[in-house]
């Protein structure tokens, strides 16, 4: 008997290696995700100005990022923004200044996509061979009203399908359903964390191993398994740090680790 139902991930028409450079941009999930790239040793770049949670500002970083990556995911949290009322211009953050000094307003799919493709093509002059990964971020937003909230990701959903299946569609643009796997596969409140609001650190694991399972090559996966060990060792803390066993055993692990340098040269830790 089945107890639940199993979201399915497409299987991309790429991979990512070992060590792969990665762009994250977007809502604080995108930190939750990217911040578990980088203990694996992906070289990932997370939120480089700060959390963005719709397409515009997504695309502000995008525009001010001087780097360049493999693979970006782009994270959209919510299509409301706040303008500017003397400019007009959107705002990434209001730096606490007052309320009255901004307009909220909610971007049509058309926007949405619109910002989205302006995002990718900044990516693609750095990186014509760039992959692009849009993904909804599914912590809900109690300020809209959970049916307002709902409203704005299917607007983002909506413009998320006109970049991947739509008359906007792009080749190596995908779309992975963290959203969905939140609310189908883990509908239960023990995924959420203490506020109700955020996907805890369990859901966060799994959202981890079903993109994995599906987006990491077989040499990543079999990297992330020899991998294991040695960064457990590694954030292990002592009694007693300066102790002789303490010693022999980072010195034992360090050589583990050079090994491993050797046998993937993507991969590199600070020593």
């Amino acid at each position: 008997m089945e107890f639940r139902t199993i979201v399915d991930v497409p299987k991309p028409d790429f991979e990512i290696g070992v060590g792969e450079e990665i762009l994250f941009v977007g809502s604080c999930f995108a930190d939750s995700i990217g911040k578990r790239f980088q203990e694996e040793m992906f070289r990932a770049t997370v939120n480089p100005f700060g959390v963005m949670y719709n397409p515009a500002s997504i695309l502000h970083t995008i525009e001010k990022w001087q780097g360049k990556c493999q693979t970006a995911f782009l994270t959209l949290g919510t299509n409301h923004v706040y303008r500017l009322k003397e400019t007009g211009e959107i705002v990434d953050n209001c730096q606490k200044r007052p309320a009255s000094l901004f307009t909220e307003d909610e971007l049509t799919v058309d926007e949405c996509a619109d910002y989205l493709q302006q995002a990718i093509k900044i990516l693609r002059d750095k990186n014509p061979e760039v992959r692009v990964v849009l993904t909804v971020s599914p912590i809900r937003y109690r300020k809209y009203g959970y049916h307002g909230s709902q409203l704005s990701k299917a607007t983002l959903l909506l413009a998320i399908d006109k970049m991947v299946n739509g008359q906007c569609s792009m080749v190596n643009v995908c779309y992975f359903p963290a959203y969905e796997i939140v609310n189908d596969e883990l509908r239960d409140y023990r995924f959420y964390a203490e506020d109700m609001l955020h996907p805890s650190a369990q859901a966060v694991e799994y959202i981890w191993q079903r993109l994995s399972e599906v987006y990491l090559s077989d040499e990543a996966k079999a990297f992330l398994t020899e991998w294991a060990p040695l960064k457990a060792a590694l954030n292990h803390r002592p009694f007693d740090a300066e102790s002789e066993d303490y010693k022999a055993f980072m010195h034992k692990t360090m050589l583990k680790v050079d090994e491993l340098q050797k046998k993937y040269p993507t991969f590199a830790i600070e020593k």
